[in-house]
């Protein structure tokens, strides 16, 4: 990998890791379009742990808190009920699907699963979820001002079968094109819970997952010696800067914008990738490590 492909994949990874769209389809496609290899999970996974690190330095203050009440609940029966200890055991549940999935289906995450028709799918069909759960989120709020429908839930009212439930649908974020954050946002607004509870849990959701897959990659990388270090790192460091200002923007933007925009680009670039793949301007494998 050069650097000039490490700069634009670490752009491309810090702009599109926390927005409803998938990185790891836009990676793919930048690649296939650019002519390039396909960077692979490998590289995916390590320069997450970037964007990572700019989530556990812009949620600090909620990470910080959950941490400390979750290790003092270990001892103190009394702090068992505290919301900030609960929530410790949710992101732990929340996170299993995801690991036991990873594990079982590395060898199809890297190779079936960047097939680009799979891709053009998954951004289309996910592209409609979000869209009817942003509708029916919207819905709800405007019922809610004027008292004729049930009012959306915080994470208040999170439990261990939503917990689950909001992990199944990170677990299918392993596809591209699906995109962790629009799987678990989704999830969480269709489970009735608001745009802004659904979007922080599933912040805090990644951190494990990102992090335990990123070290376990980062363990292979070493062992197998196959990963361009200075240009990942550099696209690592990329990542933080870039990721961190699209959180900032991000948990703006949903407090008052709906995720339609994202929805029809979704669904937008599915058509065009389906087309392009069709007519033979991209091959289905385009970019991949060796073709």
């Amino acid at each position: 990998m050069s650097w000039f492909e490490s700069l634009i994949l670490g752009l491309v990874q810090g702009l599109t890791e926390f927005l409803p769209i998938s990185s790891s389809a836009h990676l793919r496609l930048t690649a296939a379009f650019a002519g390039w290899e396909d960077p692979g999970a490998a590289f995916t996974a390590i320069t997450q742990i970037g964007t990572e690190t700019a989530v556990l330095i812009y949620f600090r203050k909620d990470i910080m808190r959950i941490v400390s009440a979750w290790f003092r609940s270990l001892t103190n029966k009394a702090m068992r009920s505290d919301h900030d200890a609960q929530m410790g055991w949710l992101v732990i549940v929340g996170s299993i699907p995801i690991g036991v999935l990873g594990v079982t289906l590395k060898d199809q995450i890297e190779g079936p699963f960047r097939d680009l028709r799979l891709t053009a799918t998954t951004l289309i069909v996910m592209g409609i979820v979000l869209g009817v759960a942003d509708r029916l989120a919207a819905r709800d709020e405007a019922g809610g001002r004027h008292r004729a429908l049930r009012e959306r839930k915080t994470l208040r009212e999170l439990n261990v079968k939503d917990g689950l439930i909001f992990g199944i649908c990170q677990a299918m974020a392993l596809i591209p094109g699906v995109s962790r954050s629009g799987a678990t946002v989704s999830g969480g607004l269709l489970m009735g819970y608001t745009r802004e509870a659904a979007a922080r849990y599933s912040f805090l959701l990644a951190i494990p997952a990102v992090v335990a897959s990123g070290g376990y990659e980062l363990k292979d990388a070493m062992d197998g010696g196959h990963v361009s270090w200075g240009p990942t790192i550099f696209a690592t460091v990329l990542c933080f800067f870039v990721g961190y200002a699209v959180i900032a923007w991000f948990m703006k933007f949903i407090s008052t914008k709906s995720f339609m925009p994202f929805v029809i680009y979704r669904i937008l670039l599915g058509v065009a990738l389906f087309v392009l793949v069709g007519m033979d301007v991209l091959s289905p494998h385009a970019g991949e490590s060796g073709s």
